[in-house]
């Protein structure tokens, strides 16, 4: 028995050489009427496809929503509908997990409005997608994967993803209600030559300097800054009370520029042209 208002999703990132596709599976549940959707972004467009129900297990993760197929070993896709047409099949690597749950001691909090998690910061893509008659080759792909649950997204939230070099990075700050009250609950993974650096307010991070487009987050002798430079963003559909009725913007492929320091010492500094970013904080 689903909960009464309650969604779940699941994010996947793909990117080959020059393009970037996102697929978001997801179920959404309110007043116990169920439905499922999947959402695609990519460099041009994002779409929103409806169906009837979606089906799912964790260990191994597996989900099926129409004649579609998600699973840690890849993605079997077939769509075609008015609007886009996409086939293809794309295949894994090895998954690099974080080192503990994303939501640390939050994850034993039972009525939190959204539940986050990582499943991939970085793993291998191969293989071939058609994306309304463009061909695209996958070989030599990077893939991130990650996930939400619970009964809707937060009001004011900013979330980016991006690869670089052999690393990957994702930072999210939102505003966080709990018991009648609002505090701003940062998470954040730093990838980095095999080393995982671990932003989290429950580790002691905070916003030092944060507007329209840019946010920086310290946490000890450690800063973070993203800063969104030219906006790609399409509209996504997101759960609100488990009804996905509120409409939010992802730029899947967009420019930005990270900079990750300790003690003023930079440990990596860049500008990319094919992060992800979500700014939902004004």
């Amino acid at each position: 028995m689903l909960k009464k208002d309650y969604f779940k999703g699941w994010y996947f990132k793909c990117s080959s050489k020059n393009k970037t596709i996102a697929f978001i599976p997801a179920f959404h549940s309110r007043n116990n009427n169920e439905t499922a959707s999947l959402q695609i972004i990519t460099n041009e467009n994002s779409y929103n496809l409806s169906f009837p129900f979606l089906e799912y297990s964790e260990k191994p993760l597996y989900i099926r929503i129409g004649n579609n197929v998600f699973s840690e070993n890849g993605i079997i896709i077939n769509i075609k509908s008015d609007k886009l047409t996409v086939k293809g099949n794309l295949q894994f690597g090895k998954f690099s997990p974080i080192g503990y749950d994303i939501m640390g001691p939050f994850k034993y909090i039972p009525f939190m409005q959204c539940r986050h998690s990582v499943y991939s910061m970085r793993h291998q893509v191969s293989g071939y997608l058609t994306v309304n008659n463009q061909h695209i080759n996958f070989q030599s792909g990077i893939g991130y994967m990650e996930g939400d649950c619970g009964t809707s997204f937060p009001n004011r939230y900013i979330w980016t993803q991006c690869f670089f070099g052999n690393g990957s990075l994702m930072l999210s700050a939102a505003d966080i209600p709990m018991l009648g009250l609002n505090f701003t609950g940062i998470i954040g993974v730093i990838y980095l030559n095999g080393k995982e650096y671990r932003i989290a307010t429950y580790l002691g991070a905070k916003i030092c300097e944060i507007n329209s487009s840019s946010i920086t987050v310290v946490q000890g002798s450690y800063k973070l800054n993203a800063k969104l430079i030219k906006n790609n963003a399409h509209s996504l559909a997101a759960p609100d009370n488990g009804k996905m009725n509120r409409i939010i913007h992802e730029s899947a492929s967009c420019k930005a520029y990270y900079k990750f320091s300790y003690k003023n010492k930079i440990l990596c500094e860049f500008i990319s042209d094919r992060a992800s970013f979500e700014f939902e904080y004004k």
